[in-house]
């Protein structure tokens, strides 16, 4: 018979994966209970607090209700745990696991969970782990007491210092729930201190924690080095970080213009703002779409075209080893290097001098097929269970669902039971799928097999 404290025998994927069930689970207990709940709240039923859990575990932020309508005190504490336990995921999972259990760690299983987290160095694995608790614990407490800044005045002591501690932890999690009421931040669109720090808080967490560990290493190296050269700086960061950090700032810099050009002239969004403001809701709306479903804007009122770009950016994600989701920047710069490596008639695909594996490709190949084919087979389920909501505001969801981003066309509270059920598994998938595709196949023993070749006609 199966029991829980069978889990140690199970593969570390298949622990991945229950560990967030069984959080998930809990917390949509804790988040039903009537004591968790404001005195006055609506009517709810326990798949609304089942649903909430997803999202807040799966860092989402899709809801079927605000947070602040239903939540009291205690409830939106519980929200803060599930969402600091999520966006942390792999990393706090593996530090209950085998750290405060006292679990032996094999050194197939190390090596396995090292390239999960992008952590590539052959030094303590538990230091590093703990470091990531450090460094999650000052940005988010820094952050916070500049929202005190705004939100104290704004709604008191004790209400300004929870609601900053809430969304600064959202915000690093790129979890995207707030409990400022039911329109997200579209009340805070041209508060230039809110939105930066929120961006700020996004693009910590979504770069990941190994990008963070070594540029702390290059810029100590920096300060230490006379003359201090930028160059020098840029010498010390691995590709990886170079590569993330590249891809990062094309992306904001291409999808913050691409939203100003296609919702300038757009009265419903940002049409009234005068252009300073313009460039920052359009920014704003590039960072949050980067999986962490803040909205400054309503985006049942935005621009079909300027939604499709929005979907796309969800599609690529934050950074691998952090707390976005998605398909993951060094997937979509893997696949440009690969284009413009044919392009130009290379054999081999190279970055910054150095030759990209022919395994790295693999697995960039594999993650994005099985993304669009989740994507798509969900896709399809809700035109089939929703014919009543608009095909397009179906993918968007169905797109910021599996991406983890939480943003909606305001469709969310209208789906059925069957398309909640829908959404949630996307949310599931999103959140520990890419990570168990992954490391099943760093799992897997490669085997050679070798056959007369074949010609494929593509085109």
């Amino acid at each position: 018979m199966f029991s829980i404290f069978n889990i140690h025998r199970m593969s570390v994927t298949k622990q991945l994966s229950f560990s967030f069930l069984v959080v998930i689970f809990i917390g949509s207990l804790l988040l039903s209970l009537p004591i968790a709940h404001c005195h006055n709240a609506p009517a709810t039923t326990y798949l609304d607090h089942l649903f909430t859990a997803v999202s807040m575990v799966c860092v989402t932020g899709l809801s079927v209700f605000p947070v602040a309508e239903v939540y009291n005190g205690f409830g939106q504490v519980i929200s803060m745990f599930l969402m600091q336990i999520g966006g942390l995921g792999l990393v706090t999972l593996i530090s209950i696991s085998y750290f405060v259990l006292n679990r032996k760690m094999s050194l197939r299983d190390q090596n396995l969970l090292q390239s999960a987290i992008t952590y590539d160095s052959a030094n303590n694995l538990k230091s590093y782990l703990f470091t990531i608790y450090r460094v999650t614990l000052i940005i988010e407490s820094i952050c916070a007491l500049l929202l005190m800044i705004d939100f104290i005045p704004r709604y008191g002591l004790s209400h300004g210092i929870f609601n900053s501690l809430f969304l600064a932890i959202s915000a690093f999690c790129n979890a995207g729930f707030d409990n400022l009421g039911g329109s997200s931040l579209q009340h805070f669109q041209t508060n230039t201190l809110v939105n930066l720090v929120i961006a700020f808080l996004i693009i910590s967490g979504g770069l990941g924690f190994m990008v963070w560990r070594d540029l702390y290493h290059a810029a100590r190296h920096f300060f230490r080095s006379k003359p201090r050269r930028l160059r020098a700086f840029a010498k010390q960061l691995n590709n990886h970080t170079l590569l993330v950090l590249e891809t990062t700032a094309v992306l904001l810099i291409l999808g913050t213009a691409l939203s100003w050009l296609l919702e300038a002239s757009n009265p419903k969004t940002i049409g009234q703002l005068s252009l300073a403001k313009q460039g920052l809701v359009s920014f704003f709306q590039t960072v949050t779409m980067r999986t962490a479903g803040f909205s400054t804007i309503n985006y049942a009122q935005a621009e079909n075209s300027t939604n499709l770009v929005y979907i796309i950016q969800m599609m690529i994600g934050g950074s691998p080893g952090g707390t976005a989701g998605g398909m993951k920047v060094t997937v979509v710069a893997v696949l440009f290097l690969l284009l413009k490596s044919e392009v130009r008639g290379q054999t081999q695909v190279t970055y910054r001098f150095r030759t990209v594996p022919r395994k790295i490709i693999r697995q960039t190949l594999v993650v994005l097929i099985f993304f669009f084919s989740v994507l798509l087979t969900a896709y399809l389920l809700l035109l089939e269970f929703e014919p009543h909501l608009s095909p397009f505001a179906l993918f968007f969801e169905a797109t910021s669902a599996l991406a983890t981003v939480g943003v909606s066309m305001d469709i969310t509270t209208k789906l059925s039971t069957v398309g909640r059920i829908i959404i949630m598994v996307l949310m599931f998938i999103g959140r520990v799928g890419p990570i168990t595709v992954i490391m099943a196949l760093l799992q897997n023993r490669r085997r050679e097999v070798t056959y007369a070749k074949t010609d494929i006609i593509l085109g």
